[in-house]
């Protein structure tokens, strides 16, 4: 139909053409429709291609065969847009050249492909705006999907409209936070006149008006048939619609000859709709070009292409019947036919799954060639293709070792691939299969620790990375201290004492000292809160691990969380930052989150309040667009807090709701610290202190007490204790408090235990407390510590009766809390003010970002202040070029500016 012939779906036309509208505009917007076959999804893409006159658009249809290999829909939608590839940056090139087998694969990061596909489109799209339309979004193979999400998630101010169209109940296409138009029955009204087109008597148009319940394929498919049949109605309600459809379909093709039949199966059996390949199986059945010449008369199949080079069926449930409908026998000898057909290098894939459809029982040449094909698939990160491969070469294997190994992998490839569940069952069949493999055996334990951590499971995880340790201690302690590391991580979610007993298990470990983990160990020893003695430096530990070789990132990362719980904040903070540069160098988007998060607490800890805004907000973007639930509940926590210093309840709550909501049963969420600090934190800027005191408490029993968090918000805890007046609830925190900065030997941390105690002490000794914890604090590396501690020092002054002295101290800790923003402990401090006899305390900035700018616009605006073009600064922030113009465009007003030479000089007086 034409997008002025659509029956009964004005709205959806009416939606489509708004997107439209609005691309030309250059806002960018992604649907997806969803309904039953037959419902008028793809009319709607046609409507939708009608009515983009001179967009640019890219049109491309998942296909069921296809599914389990990686790419194979993104190609086919993106081939006409390839001739923009070099505009890309290098590794968003490289990485989009290896998924499509254009050049090497190069191993790189999975969402990478999704950054190149959004740079790709925002290039396409030119001045003229980009349509892109997916049919059958349900059958895209997973590479493909993923990829598309993650750009259709990004998309903002590109000129780019992505409409996707996808089935109920078959296949998968998951969607979260995306808008969705769901296709219903058309209206009476309009199922009559689409109905009209067909010469019917009374009572049969009553009967199909009733069957076809407004689906408009089945009310122009179904007279087809009927009159095929002589006109006999069918019986109401005697199958599902679908299965009316298919009967219908079926009757069509089965009157046709035998030869036609066999192309038609062969079409089938392999969706690309290749010709020649198709004709080359044909050959083999007895089949020629001419013999598809019935079916193309009657309008089951139609030119793919311009070229003609390729065919696809009318509607894909016609392809569903002609192969299910087909007898076995027939199917193999098909795919046997097929396998012969697709004999050149780049067919391997193909030829490897119709070699594996054709066997009728365990066949080597089968399972190797698909083995093969997932070994390829891994490569390109197409995780779940691989996955499936290396399962079905496991079900074809001859030798019983072999099937194991094959499992093993397979259950490997599904957990990349966050499949979560798949990938425990393959584990555990392939354990079962292996009497003494103890290196497999530990590499399945991995496996399975991480599907249980990634579900919640976190004493079981813990146990199946112990378990595997052990497998392995004896003949590899390298493989051993690496499942202790991610044992060590399990451990910090189920308490302090299977801590201390981890890192035990690690120090016994017999680890030769040039494996480059070996120095690790000595410094994560330091953790456990019964050990004496100053951790080494962080850099230290780094140079001796750096000359044994290096260490993974995954070690990496669980330093950068020990030199936090160690005190070692700034070198914390550093090598945070030197990962998240080589993440964003090579497109790491997946594993960003992670290195951000220690990021963000080091910059929350040093009181660099908009630049922990600005690492949250875009990590949590990230986190919610690769399905990160962990990081998701993280960040959320960590914005919570910065709300909480702002005085800001209503976000407060609902960033700490979302932190908190991912806990499981006998495991707190992996945000609940944070949580439970901010929401301390805000009753305790608002006044609140008994109900502060309350939240601070809860850190300090299992199986928390043993977090930062719990370490960090002491000092808050000791306060609230005062104010409600019972300190002694506040003695033991503080007894932890005093043994941990005992061992640090940070003076900032000696800083705040001798705040804590001119809280409680009496007042010929209060004062000498204060006084030297302002000497030891860093009032420009840690001002809001310093502004608290001399807020409550100059509270002190002023009841002391000493008010010229308290004005001293408490106009420090106000430009502080202006500056940053931290409205209810400025408020606090100008009552003060107050009450010591300053009556004019100067203005009240409104704090937060710059002129009003958003998170977003303001890390946009920093960057090119340091001279990074638009191209630079998208691909360090996973963005779209034209997105980072369109937030410099808002964000230019705000500051005053006009050019990138005036940026810089706001920039450098603003501090940015």
């Amino acid at each position: 139909m034409g997008a002025g012939e659509l029956h009964g779906r004005q709205t959806e036309q009416d939606a489509i053409t708004g997107l439209l509208a609005a691309a030309r505009a250059g806002t960018s917007a992604t649907l997806v429709l969803r309904g039953e076959p037959g419902i008028g999804k793809t009319a709607l893409l046609d409507h939708a291609a009608a009515a983009a006159g001179d967009m640019r658009l890219l049109r491309g249809t998942g296909v069921e065969s296809e599914a389990e290999l990686p790419f194979s829909g993104l190609q086919l939608l993106l081939r006409p847009a390839l001739g923009c590839l070099a505009a890309l940056p290098d590794p968003q090139r490289a990485a989009l050249e290896a998924a499509f087998g254009l050049g090497p694969a190069a191993g790189s990061e999975p969402m990478l492909v999704g950054l190149a596909v959004l740079s790709l489109l925002a290039e396409h799209a030119d001045e003229a705006g980009l349509l892109c339309l997916v049919d059958d979004a349900q059958w895209l193979d997973r590479a493909s999907r993923d990829a598309l999400l993650f750009a259709a998630r990004r998309l903002h101010a590109e000129g780019v409209v992505m409409i996707f169209a996808a089935r109920d109940g078959e296949g998968s296409f998951p969607t979260q936070g995306l808008p969705e138009l769901r296709l219903r029955g058309l209206a009476p009204e309009a199922a009559a006149a689409l109905l009209d087109r067909h010469p019917l008597a009374p009572a049969v148009r009553y009967r199909l008006l009733a069957e076809a319940g407004g689906n408009p394929l089945a009310l122009l498919e179904l007279p087809v048939a009927l009159a095929a049949e002589g006109g006999v109605a069918f019986s109401p309600g005697a199958l599902p619609l679908t299965s009316r459809l298919q009967l219908a379909f079926h009757g069509q093709v089965s009157r046709l000859p035998e030869a036609c039949q066999s192309l038609l199966l062969a079409a089938a059996a392999d969706e690309a709709g290749e010709l020649a390949v198709i004709l080359s199986a044909g050959a083999a059945l007895g089949a020629a070009v001419e013999d598809l010449s019935p079916a193309e008369r009657a309008g089951l199949v139609r030119r793919g292409d311009a070229d003609g080079t390729t065919i696809r069926f009318r509607h894909p449930l016609i392809r569903a019947v002609v192969y299910q409908r087909a007898p076995l026998g027939q199917r193999l000898a098909v795919h046997r036919a097929l396998a012969a057909a697709l004999a050149s290098p780049e067919q391997a894939d193909r030829r490897a799954w119709h070699l594996a459809a054709a066997a009728t029982g365990a066949d080597e040449e089968a399972a190797a060639a698909l083995e093969r094909t997932a070994a390829r698939a891994r490569e390109r990160n197409g995780h779940e293709a691989a996955a499936a491969a290396y399962e079905r070469a496991a079900r074809l294997s001859v030798d019983p070792a072999a099937r194991a190994r094959r499992e093993a992998l397979a259950a490997e490839a599904a957990l990349e691939a966050g499949d979560l569940d798949r990938a425990r069952t393959l584990g555990d069949r392939a354990a079962r299969r292996l009497d003494d493999a103890p290196a497999v055996r530990a590499r399945i334990a991995g496996v399975r620790a991480l599907a249980d951590f990634w579900q919640g499971s976190y004493s079981a995880a813990h146990r199946s990375l112990l378990d595997g340790a052990e497998r392995v201690r004896d003949t590899d302690a390298g493989q051993a201290a690496g499942l202790l590391m991610q044992a060590l991580h399990t451990s910090w979610y189920l308490g302090e004492r299977q801590v201390a007993a981890t890192l035990g298990r690690l120090a016994a470990l017999p680890l030769d000292d040039t494996d480059p983990l070996a120095p690790l160990g000595p410094y994560l020893a330091h953790l456990d809160p019964g050990r004496d003695g100053r951790p080494p430096a962080l850099g230290d530990t780094l140079a001796a691990v750096r000359r044994r070789g290096g260490a993974p990132d995954q070690a990496l990362l669980i330093l950068c969380g020990a030199a936090l719980a160690l005190g070692q904040d700034a070198d914390a903070y550093d090598l945070a930052s030197a990962l998240a540069a080589e993440h964003r160098a090579r497109g790491g988007v997946g594993r960003l989150p992670t290195v951000l998060f220690f990021m963000a607490e080091g910059e929350v800890f040093t009181g660099r309040h908009l630049d922990a805004l600005g690492t949250a907000t875009e990590a949590l973007g990230l986190a919610r667009d690769t399905g990160q639930q962990q990081w998701v509940s993280q960040f959320s926590s960590v914005l919570a807090h910065l709300d909480a210093v702002r005085g800001d309840e209503a976000g407060c709550r609902r960033n700490a709701e979302e932190g908190l909501a991912a806990a499981t049963v006998g495991a707190v969420s992996p945000g609940a610290p944070w949580a439970h600090w901010s929401l301390g934190l805000l009753d305790l800027g608002l006044g609140r202190a008994e109900a502060a005191l309350a939240r601070f408490e809860r850190l300090t029993r299992e199986p928390m007490r043993h977090h930062i968090c719990a370490t960090r918000s002491v000092p808050d805890l000791v306060e609230a204790a005062v104010r409600v007046g019972a300190p002694q609830r506040s003695a033991e925190p503080l007894a932890r408090l005093r043994r941990w900065a005992g061992s640090v030997r940070q003076p900032w941390a000696d800083a705040l235990v001798l705040r804590c105690r001119g809280l409680l002490a009496d007042d010929d000794q209060a004062e000498a407390f204060y006084t030297a914890a302002l000497e030891l604090h860093d009032q420009d590396g840690r001002a809001v510590e310093y502004a608290r501690t001399a807020l409550l020092y100059g509270e002190w002054l002023r009841r002391a009766r000493r008010k010229a002295e308290a004005r001293g101290p408490l106009t420090d800790a106000l430009e502080v809390f202006d500056r940053l923003g931290m409205r209810p402990w400025a408020e606090r401090t100008r009552g003060e003010l107050t009450a010591a006899g300053v009556q004019e305390q100067g203005p009240r900035p409104g704090g937060g970002a710059p002129a009003g700018l958003t998170p977003q616009e303001l890390q946009i605006a920093r960057l090119a202040a340091r001279g990074l073009s638009n191209r630079d600064i998208a691909a360090q922030l996973f963005l779209s070029h034209r997105t980072v113009g369109y937030h410099l465009y808002k964000a230019y007003p705000k500051l005053g500016v006009a050019s990138r030479g005036e940026l810089r000089e706001v920039a450098a007086r603003l501090g940015l």
